[in-house]
């Protein structure tokens, strides 16, 4: 059986609408979410205001080129992997892409199972370095195992989270202090982001509130219309 990454959202920056289309589809046939941008520019305002687990970079872009794009992707996010697409093939312009940190540069025209190849074995490899070291979060005065779904106070268990609880906790805790856009948490966890399952987000907040009330430097706000933000503030000294 083909293997799938699932709970990933791909930035995909391609000027030929064409192109873009047929792989943007292609990634979602694959179990992945992928947003479209055609310029770099666009590229950039999506990446700031959304949420990503991997770019893909058309390198000849108007407004921004690729390499301009990921330069300004790293300084919001040094960690985010990205791959560039591109028809140049000269050694000079493969470097110019390693040197900015791309996690690989593929060459066009190319096969689309190909890139998805590519993009599982950067995924594995980075999901690798990062899963031991954070299934034990601290959140304020608590401690969130992400794999038994427990969140503690010291020796105390506060909660044994369901499945979705610790789900949500899981994405708020990934970037705390940062917008979890709500549109990309029910994607994530409920695929579709319809009213129902909304509600039942919201529902989801209130009982991780209720948890984490014991911490007065630990709350979860709802910021109107765009998403929640776990916010863990420094304890006085």
């Amino acid at each position: 059986m083909e293997e799938t990454i699932e709970n990933v959202n791909i930035l995909l920056c391609e000027d030929d609408e064409n192109l873009g289309m047929l792989l943007r589809e292609y990634l979602e046939a694959k179990g992945y979410s992928a947003d479209l941008c055609v310029d770099g520019e666009e590229g950039f305002n999506a990446f700031r205001d959304g949420h990503y687990d991997l770019c893909i970079l058309d390198v000849m872009m108007p407004k921004m080129d690729g390499f301009t794009l990921a330069k300004r992707i790293r300084e919001m996010d040094q960690d985010i992997p990205f791959i560039f697409l591109t028809a140049k093939t000269l050694i000079e312009d493969v470097r110019a892409g390693f040197e900015i940190g791309a996690d690989d540069y593929i060459t066009k025209p190319f096969r689309m199972d190909v890139v998805v190849l590519r993009i599982e074995a950067i995924l594995r490899r980075v999901r690798g370095k990062s899963n031991k070291a954070e299934t034990i979060r601290p959140i304020g005065i608590y401690t969130f195992d992400t794999q038994k779904q427990l969140l503690t106070a010291g020796d105390k268990v506060v909660a044994k989270l369901t499945t979705k609880e610790a789900e949500l906790l899981t994405l708020l805790s990934n970037k705390p202090n940062e917008l979890l856009p709500r549109d990309f948490a029910l994607k994530s966890i409920w695929i579709d982001d319809n009213y129902f399952n909304a509600r039942s987000m919201d529902v989801y907040i209130t009982k991780l509130r209720k948890h984490l009330k014991g911490d007065p430097n630990v709350e979860i706000l709802n910021v109107h219309g765009k998403g929640y933000k776990l916010v863990v503030s420094e304890q006085p000294q």
